[in-house]
Formats: structure tokens, sequence, C-alpha cells
């Protein structure tokens, strides 16, 4: 097979992709080898890739290629999640261009848009994954929406259900009037704005005296059914038992008091609305109160807006000021700094709403899963750090609202009866709603017609909770060969943002269910930034298409390029250079493979000592090597680990272990080294395949004919041994040296072609094994050590040995040297001079800061080693 003079990734990437298809690599099935298993984490079925996909499943492919070539049983579930709101709020959106409202619609013919939209647009994003190398199971690709996986979540909300964990409340709830849904309290973001607090007159009844209240939000005085004074405050004593009048509408509302009003914030007067905050809620409840909800689901107000009817919250905030003012009611604002409620998916200001809602008690559910996190450590969060963010959700966490006013998802299994709150029953099917219902009412007469079931879907997250068991069938069917082979999975690899939406729910979920944990090992990535740290978004067209970046370096470049930057935890500044250096990365391998590939091999001629050095030295840079790799794995510092093979390949195998061993021109290698070259190089390959396995599967192709069952993907991880840490120490020694001698070539003009002579004072002891490595790389005649100085030459130190390279006639101009030296010792002496001067000042030692006198004195021990250095070269050439 012809080698390619240059790598070029696109003409390989599909072909090995392919290749690996076609003998089925990624494919797993039981066996009797340990099972390895990532379940990913679905993305939405509708999206595309981005820079956060890249970085996760660049992370899942490096963990799952690794396992593989340990000889694990790797299997890495991919599939996609159909995302509640963003799926519907497309499919809505797409009807509206159409001049279709979905409320004209039933609920079946919205559904079949629904999957319209999924059949042409869901799964995009997993075919995309595949020009990154993704080496998923493709044929254990999974969507929340299969008949199987929402049979899987139909049967959890029963069985919960049944247990008395999910009950149906009349609760304050956060909603989302853009996607017209409610939220769980982990699906609203806060987020600091400016706004503004008004201060409004509100007249006591039979008199001209009135208070004043301060609120952020004017708008909902239509909903006002109290002010609250605070029964120890003075100030409003008269008012205690007496009414107010609401501005603009005029109606009469008691004045009530409660020590929960805080004296010192705003007026000392509180306006409550117990339809439109939770804390009022609970003092409307606490004293009777009226409910009066304003508000219609898109947050418009409805007709107890008076003239404000049908308009938009925002819209009458601003105009009821107006009128507020002009009436006399309004007598100031300030600028506020407010914490406001947004919804995670619409962005949309969430409105408090109270509502009929579904609801999942989570006090006793969540004990196991503290439990394994952060007290038997049977689960571990990499980095450790977040163990606290974790602690701090589920020791406060509240009951899950799992119910959501959309049709796309999975409809609640609850089946009315009747009229009443409490006429419904619970159960997978309609058939065995009948049944229940038939029993409860003790009416035979009961029909599938009689029964209605419930129009709410499940939350999104209540599907996704159940990924690492449905995935494998595991709730349907738990005795089933797949899942008691591959659950628990091993390590799951996600965001941060997700870690209670997904992550510490999957764990609540698999304790409930198996009474296992659904994973060991949590690497948690950073986010996705640029340069300038900013978040990367389309709006602010900072995120690059990984797909245009794969077509630029090369999917091997772009991963290097993204891990490179990728600690654990730590958010990744991005920067497309850093795809440059992963591309720059693969054309370094690929010339270092062609260079050995174009030496020819000779079985008649000796191995040079200086090779046979070589070979050792780099099996035991090797070793030593691999060593670090696995305690970077084992502590998920996926980067260091990179960045030590990077070291390896790019600074000991191509820079040195090549140069040490490489025939001279036009002469060729011994077989016995050109072996173990190969052997070395396939190594690498090995160990650089779950980083870049395009590249290394297309050298390891080239090095030799393979069967499928020698295939790169499937080998084997080079095994650890033993090795002596004194030979590595020993070659930083020789590298010093080499250089040393390289230098004085370049600064003497001496070329390489020509051999000079070197001698030694071996002062510090130094072990003589590489000599034979400094002879070659140094093109020395001869080196060797003797006990004096040696006048007439050129010298360096390493450490406190000494160095000299006798000048030879026509090697150099000695008088020029001479004079070279004597002008650098005077500015070094003269340097010298002015910075002892300066120490010598006693103000100055006593007025300057401790690093400076410490940075002043090294200036001071450099000069007095350089100013010996060049008196000693001097010395040899007078």
């Amino acid at each position: 097979m012809s080698i390619p003079a240059q790598f070029d990734a696109k003409t390989i990437e599909q072909k090995w992709y392919d290749y690996w298809m076609k003998n089925n690599y990624f494919h797993s099935k039981p066996d009797h080898r340990t099972p390895y298993t990532i379940v990913i984490p679905p993305p939405n079925v509708t999206g595309v890739l981005h820079m956060g996909h890249m970085l996760n499943n660049t992370i899942q492919d490096v963990l799952i290629r690794r396992a593989r070539l340990r000889g694990f049983n790797a299997c890495w579930v991919p599939g996609t999640d159909h995302a509640s709101i963003a799926t519907e709020a497309k499919v809505v959106a797409k009807l509206k261009s159409e001049g279709i409202n979905k409320n004209d619609l039933t609920r079946e013919e919205f559904l079949s848009h629904a999957w319209d939209w999924t059949n042409k647009y869901g799964g995009v994003i997993l075919e995309q994954l595949k020009k990154l190398g993704a080496s998923c199971d493709w044929e254990r690709t999974k969507f929340t929406m299969d008949p199987d996986m929402s049979a899987s979540v139909i049967k959890s909300f029963v069985d919960l259900y049944n247990k008395g964990l999910i009950y149906r409340g009349y609760r304050m709830v956060n909603w989302d009037p853009e996607a017209k849904t409610t939220l769980s309290d982990e699906e609203v973001i806060y987020e600091e704005q400016n706004g503004k607090l008004f201060f409004l007159k509100y007249k006591i009844e039979g008199s001209e005296d009135f208070l004043t209240v301060a609120t952020t939000r004017p708008e909902t005085i239509f909903g006002d059914t109290a002010i609250c004074i605070n029964p120890n405050d003075e100030r409003f004593a008269h008012l205690k038992g007496k009414k107010a009048i609401v501005p603009i509408c005029g109606r009469l509302i008691p004045i009530i008091e409660d020590e929960y009003v805080d004296v010192e914030f705003g007026t000392g007067c509180l306006k409550v609305t117990p339809a439109h905050d939770v804390n009022d809620k609970t003092l409307g409840e606490k004293h009777n109160l009226e409910i009066i909800d304003i508000f219609n689901e898109d947050a418009s107000l409805n007709s107890f807006g008076l003239h404000y009817q049908g308009k938009d919250r925002f819209v009458v905030r601003a105009e009821i000021a107006k009128e507020l003012e002009e009436t006399g009611a309004l007598t100031k604002t300030e600028i506020h700094l407010n914490k406001v409620g947004t919804s995670e998916r619409t962005k949309a200001v969430i409105e408090p709403r109270l509502s009929d809602q579904w609801f999942l008690k989570m006090e006793d559910l969540v004990k196991p899963a503290i439990k394994a996190v952060l007290e038997d450590g049977e689960i571990k969060l990499h980095p450790k750090r977040f163990d606290n963010t974790y602690a701090h959700w589920l020791n406060n966490i509240r009951d899950w609202n799992i119910s959501r006013q959309l049709w796309w998802g999975q409809q609640i299994p609850a089946y009315y009866y009747g009229d009443g709150k409490e006429d419904f029953v619970v159960a997978e099917s309609i058939e065995e709603a009948l049944v229940l219902a038939k029993e409860k009412t003790n009416n035979p007469q009961l029909t599938t017609d009689s029964l209605k079931q419930d129009a709410d879907a499940l939350d999104t997250w209540f599907s996704s909770w159940l990924w690492p068991m449905s995935v494998f069938g595991g709730i349907m069917n738990p005795e089933n060969e797949d899942f008691k082979y591959y659950y628990p999975t091993n390590d799951l690899v996600t965001g941060p943002d997700i870690l209670f939406f997904w992550v510490a729910r999957m764990i609540i979920a698999g304790y409930e269910y198996t009474d296992k944990k659904p994973f060991t090992n949590v690497y948690l990535t950073g986010l996705v930034r640029d340069s300038q740290r900013r978040k990367m978004s389309k709006s602010l067209g900072n995120s690059p298409d990984p797909l245009d970046l794969i077509e630029k370096f090369g999917a091997d470049g772009v991963r290097v390029g993204l891990l490179l930057s990728a600690s654990a935890g730590n958010d990744i500044l991005f920067d497309e250079e850093l795809c440059n250096q992963g591309k720059g990365f693969s054309n370094k391998i690929w010339n270092a493979f062609k260079l050995i590939k174009g030496w020819e091999v000779s079985a008649a001629i000796p191995q040079p000592e200086s090779s046979k050095v070589a070979v050792e030295w780099y099996e035991a840079k090797l070793q030593q090597t691999l060593t670090e790799i696995e305690d970077n794995f084992e502590k998920y510092r996926i980067s260091d680990a990179l960045m030590a093979i990077y070291k390896l390949v790019w600074d000991d195998f191509c820079s040195w272990f090549l140069e040490m061993i490489k025939p001279a021109y036009q002469q060729p290698i011994d077989k016995v080294t050109f072996d173990k070259a190969i052997e070395m190089l396939e190594n690498n390959l090995k160990l650089l395949h779950p980083f870049m396995p395009f590249l290394t599967e297309e050298i390891w192709q080239h090095i030799a004919e393979r069967t499928p069952e020698e295939a790169l993907i499937v080998s084997t991880w080079p095994e650890i041994k033993s090795f002596d840490a004194k030979l590595i120490s020993d070659f930083e020694n020789t590298i010093e040296v080499i250089s040393g001698i390289r230098t004085i070539r370049k600064d003497k003009n001496i070329p390489f072609k020509d051999t000079i002579e070197l001698k030694a004072i071996n002062h510090e002891n130094t072990a003589t094994y590489f000599d034979s490595v400094v002879s070659k790389l140094g093109n020395l005649s001869n080196f060797e050590y003797v006990s004096d100085k040696v006048d007439n030459a050129l010298s360096f130190r390493v450490k406190s040995n000494e160095y000299f390279i006798p000048i030879s006639g026509g090697n150099i101009d000695i008088a020029a040297e001479i004079t070279k030296l004597e002008e650098e010792l005077r500015y070094v002496q003269g340097f010298l001079k002015s910075v002892q001067s300066k120490l010598a000042n006693e103000k100055f030692v006593s007025g300057a800061p401790e690093k400076v006198i410490a940075m002043e004195r090294k200036k001071e021990a450099d000069a007095l080693a350089k100013i010996e250095t060049i008196e000693q070269s001097l010395a040899g050439l007078k």
C-alpha cells in the first residue's frame, strides 16, 4: 500500500468509519467479558451538534475506545430525548407559519404533526456524531418516545402513585406563559435585573388617611386581597382593623397584621396578592383571604384587569404606572435590583400560578441518593467540588411538579370517571383503568367511553430519569439478560448544568427501582466558552459550526484541540488555534511514520550501541508515561492524559528517539532497531487511538496487512511493566550535554557534517550509558573523560560537570573569539557591579519588597556564574 505524501483527514475519515461499522466493532452483546457501559446524555431529538456536544461526546468516545482496547465489553448506548417544551414550541411555530392554530387541532391531529416533525428532523444530531468518530452501538439507539420507553415511564408513574409517592394537588407553581405550561423549580433560572420599585398610595376607608406600599409589580393590584402590617410597627397601630381601597379598581380590602412583614423593607406595608406570589399565598391561607387570579395563561390580564383586559402584563405595567401617576396614587419610583425567575427553555419571565398539578414526593426518595454520593462514596462526582452543590440541592429539595400542559410527551395515565377532583383512577392502560373505576364506583355499567384521560403530559425529565434502566428494558422486564449484564453502568459524562435535572434524579430512580447505583462515576465537563470567556451562543455569533471545524482541521484535530483545554468541571476557553494545533499534531505523527517506512532495512548489519540504548530508554519512557496516563484516567483527568501522550509522541518519540536511531544519509537501518521502532510506533498508536481514532487506524493499517480481527480499534492496550527510572533521569542529563554541543556548533558556525572532539570532567560521576548517543547526535570523532581542564577549547557546564570542545585550526578564529568573550565579560562585570551597588544600598534593601530583593540576588548569582564560565572559556583559549 503506497503512503500518501501528506496526511489528508477528509480522504480517510469516512473510509474507516464505514469499515468499523461494516465489521460491527461498535456493537455489544452480553458475553464472558466484564462490561463497560456508558449511556449517552440524550440530546433533543430535533437538535443539531454544537460545541458542548462535541466536547461531551469526544470524552465519552475516548473512554469507550480505551475500554474496548483494555478488553472490556464496551457498550455505548446512543439516543435522543423528545424534549417536550422545546419540540412542541417548534411544531407550534411551524403550524403557525402555515396558518394553523394548535388550539384548532385535536390532540391526535397535533401529535401527527409532531411525529412528522420528529421523523423529518429527529436523529440529525446522531448522524453528525458519526462525523466526530463516535463509536456508539447504533443498533441500540433509543428515543424517549419509543413505545417500550414510553411504557416504562407509564409503569413508573403507576408504581409511584400506588406507593403513595405521586399525588395531585392545588399548589402555587412556576408558570411559563410562552410555553403555557408549568415548570419544576429546577427549570427556573433566576437572573438579577434592574427594575423599578413603585410606591403606591392606598386610601383608608372613611378617612383622608392613606398608607404607602412599595411594589415591583403594580399591574398585580387587581389581585390584591389585603394590606399587611407588622403588629409591632407603631407607625401603623391606628390602622388595625380598618380597610384600604385598592387604587383604580376601588375594591375594599382588609388591613391584616402579621410578623412576616419586614419593618425595614420598603414602607413597612405589604400588599397581599395570594394568587400571584408564593409567600402571599401562605399569608392568604393563614388569614383566610380571597384569591383573585388576574392572568390568562399567556400572562395577559383577564376580566379582573378591567380596561386592561387582554393586554400583556409588561404593557400593563407601563400603562398602569402612568394612570396611577395621573390619579395621584403613584408617589415615586426607585431603581431596584431584583431577582427575576425565567424559563430555562423559553427565557420567558415566570409567573407564580395556582393550579391543580401532579407532584412526586421527594423527601424519602432522595435519602439513598444522598447516602450514595455524600456518605458511602459509592458514586463519585468528578471534580469532587460538585459534592457541595449536589448536597445543597438534595438537602433542600421540594416535591417535584411532574405534569406539563403539553401534548408532546407521555400522557399522564390518570382516567377521570366523574367531575370531582378525586374521581379518577391511575392505570397503565384504559382497560385496566376501567376495571379499577368499576371497583371504585361499584358501577359495572361504566365503559371506556365513560373515562377521560388527563390531558397533561409528564415532564420530559420524568422520562429521562429512567434512562440507564429503560434503555436496557430494566423497568418493563428487570430480569432480562441485557439489563442484568450492563446495569449498573460505569461512567456518565455530562455538564454540571443538568446535575439536578438529570444526574441526581437518575441516582434517585436507580436506588428506588433496583436498589443499585445507576453508574459509578460522573465526569462533569465545563462549559465551552470563547476566548473572551463568553458562553457560546448563536445570538452572539461566537459558536463555530462543529462540522465546519471537522472539515477544516479533521475530526482528530478537533478532538485534540478540544481535549487539550478541557479539564473536568472547568470551562473551556475555545480557540480555533487549538484545533490547528491538533491538526499539526496529526501531521507530525504522519511524517514520523513516513520517515520510518522510508528507511531501507538490512538484516545483515549489527545494531549500533546508540540504537540499542535508544530503544531501552524509549521503552522505559513509554512505561513511565503509561503509568502516568493510567493515574490520570483513574482521576478523570482526560486532558492531562492526552497531554502526557502528546509529549511522549512529539518530544520523546519524534524529536529524540527517531533521531537517535536514524541511519546515516542513504544508509540502511539494522532490522533489530527497525522492528523495535515499528513496535514502539504501534504502542504509541494504541495510546493515541481513543483520542485520534481515524489517523491511528490509517497508520496502523499501512504498517502491515491486517485482518478485521487485527484492526487497531480491537487491538490490545499496552501492558504496564516495571521500568528503570534512572535510565530516564540519566537521559535528561544527556539532553543537556547534546544541547550544549549544539549551542556551541550554532554559535561558532561549526557545521554538523564536521566532526568534533568532546572531553569531559565527570565531577558528578554521571553514568556513561548514553555516551554513544552523545557521540552520534553531537557528531563526535572522539569522546573521552579527563581529569584536568583542556586548554585551547570552548567549554560548557552541565551541573558541575565540565565539557570541552578542543579547537582545531580551521574551525574557529581564536583571536576573534577571545575579543568577543572579553567584551561579553566586561558587559557582565558592569551589570554585576550595578546589581551589587543596589544590594549594598541599605535604604533600598530595607524598603524594597521581599520579591524584588530576591530577584536582585538571583541576578547577582546568575552574573557571577556567567563570569566564571566566560573566564574558563578565555583560559582555555589563551
